[in-house]
């Protein structure tokens, strides 16, 4: 399964695109981070990393989900 992994201060952001649904979810809740049409389509740098990770928490099919560095 195609896994990319995302870097923001002590978290990272883990997307797995075949389990995607394409709800949008994403792009609604924080479009300056989820960027689909560009690439990276993930740029943890226009955000803070609690509102990255609400929006994440967001995420229904569990296409992305976070995690600390450390684990």
């Amino acid at each position: 399964m195609p896994h990319k992994t995302y870097e923001k201060e002590d978290i990272l952001i883990h997307w797995e695109s075949e389990l995607c649904i394409h709800s949008g979810n994403c792009v609604n809740n924080l479009g300056s981070v989820f960027k689909p049409r560009e690439t990276p389509w993930i740029q943890t740098e226009h955000a803070d990393k609690e509102s990255i990770i609400e929006a994440v928490e967001r995420c229904p099919s569990g296409a992305l989900r976070w995690s600390n560095k450390t684990e």
